[in-house]
């Protein structure tokens, strides 16, 4: 089962056990990680689930598509070359040890 861990901007940190096929937003939403409330319910409209990868994991998450960066550039007050809407991000094996952070302030 892949990991994911969810660094808080107080340097705290939550490593959580997902789903594959899960979207990192909806595990973060199901085990209660502060800092990620997915509004929209993983619909890429309100930019609420918002984070930063870690840089080891940026070529294998990739780039975000065309509306999810058009989101990041409307609803994104920091947005960082590592910033991708959680809801977008699928867990799968090859993730497993992904690592992201959360923005002090969402959408």
């Amino acid at each position: 089962m892949p990991k994911v861990t969810y660094v808080a901007t107080d340097g705290s940190r939550c490593t959580i056990d997902a789903t594959v096929g899960d979207s990192v937003m909806a595990t973060a939403v199901r085990n209660g990680v502060p800092g990620i409330v997915g509004e929209c319910g993983g619909n890429m409209s309100c930019a609420t689930c918002h984070v930063y990868v870690d840089a080891e994991f940026a070529g294998p998450v990739g780039p975000p598509g065309d509306l999810e960066d058009a989101m990041l550039d409307l609803g994104v007050s920091d947005r960082r070359e590592t910033s991708r809407l959680s809801c977008q991000l699928a867990v799968s094996d090859a993730l497993d040890g992904l690592v992201v952070q959360t923005p002090e302030e969402q959408g």
